[in-house]
């Protein structure tokens, strides 16, 4: 029988979004369940089976699906489990085994930022690319490599932390969520940005938009909100963000001589006022064989898709 279909997973720490994706690239169907709801994995499997079914039954049947594909946080692409993560109920099981058992398909597992690499590079901006490195920007700095058509997973797994290279060694650094100080992701990601409008508010008394605002809820929207009505300081937040960005990405391309790299996600609606500085810094910073030559380019995924799409791409491996 014609496989046509594959089912893509996106779990995050609040929800989990399946859906059903053709060859082309289109979401025919979707559904969710609140990941936190179940603190059993094994009732959070079936009840994500028994919600796939409802999407799955108008076209067919599971007979007609590849396989799936999943992008899960500390998702292991070699040995299908899920390994010490923190944001989910479950932070260790076997999830591509159980999920092959359940639906009895083949379930291929990696991490969001690989998914996401995975997504762009048979659906988007990487089409036809075998050398670039996908970077999120959201809550923190995910990143997917990509050299000669493959993801760089090391030699357990884990590679591409690329948010957590320290940026910052002084031992007054930001602290990360990780334990470290000065790591790439408290500096350049949206939640640097408001770490960063809130630390001039407070030691600075430079007149801005910003001012007016509740510190503890300033968003990298707002930064974006005051620079396009001409704050000074909103402008600076972002030129400081994108030089810290944009030197680390010198510092990337020099280890792997992407052709591109790829920015998506939330930081990556501010556009230029991110854009610019990101690429200024990282030409100023490149050696001459590379200045100029290394594209920096938005995504190409619809973002209400592109989770689904990158986890789907895992499965026409």
């Amino acid at each position: 029988m014609e496989k046509p279909y594959v089912l893509g997973l996106d779990i995050g720490g609040t929800n989990s979004v399946l859906g059903i994706v053709d060859a082309r690239g289109q979401v025919l169907g979707r559904t969710s369940i609140k990941t936190q709801d179940y603190r059993d994995i094994n009732v959070y499997v079936k009840t994500l089976y028994e919600e796939a079914m409802k999407i799955i039954t108008p076209i067919g049947s599971l007979e007609m699906f590849r396989g799936i594909g999943a992008g899960v946080p500390n998702g292991n692409y070699y040995t299908g489990r899920i390994e010490g993560a923190m944001n989910l109920p479950w932070q260790n099981a076997p999830f591509a085994e159980m999920m092959s058992k359940q639906f009895g398909i083949h379930c291929t597992i990696t991490n969001d930022a690989n998914a996401a690499a995975m997504g762009e590079m048979t659906y988007g901006a990487a089409k036809g690319m075998k050398n670039f490195i996908m970077i999120t920007l959201g809550t923190g700095v995910g990143s997917g490599i990509v050299i000669d058509g493959k993801i760089v997973y090391g030699h357990d797994g884990f590679a591409g932390e690329l948010g957590h290279t320290c940026v910052n060694h002084n031992q007054d650094a930001r602290l990360c969520n990780c334990g470290k100080r000065g790591c790439l992701e408290t500096y350049a990601s949206a939640t640097g940005v408001s770490r960063s409008a809130k630390e001039i508010v407070t030691t600075t008394n430079e007149p801005t938009l910003l001012r007016g605002l509740d510190l503890d809820k300033i968003t990298s929207k707002d930064v974006f909100d005051a620079a396009e009505k001409g704050d000074e300081v909103a402008k600076r937040i972002f030129d400081y963000t994108g030089t810290i960005l944009g030197q680390s990405f010198a510092d990337f391309v020099h280890f792997s001589a992407p052709e591109a790299i790829i920015l998506f996600g939330g930081l990556t609606k501010s556009g230029h006022w991110i854009m610019d500085p990101v690429v200024k810094a990282m030409n100023e910073n490149l050696l001459p064989l590379w200045r100029n030559k290394v594209k920096v380019i938005f995504s190409d995924l619809k973002e209400s898709d592109a989770a689904v799409l990158g986890a789907s791409a895992l499965a026409w491996e």
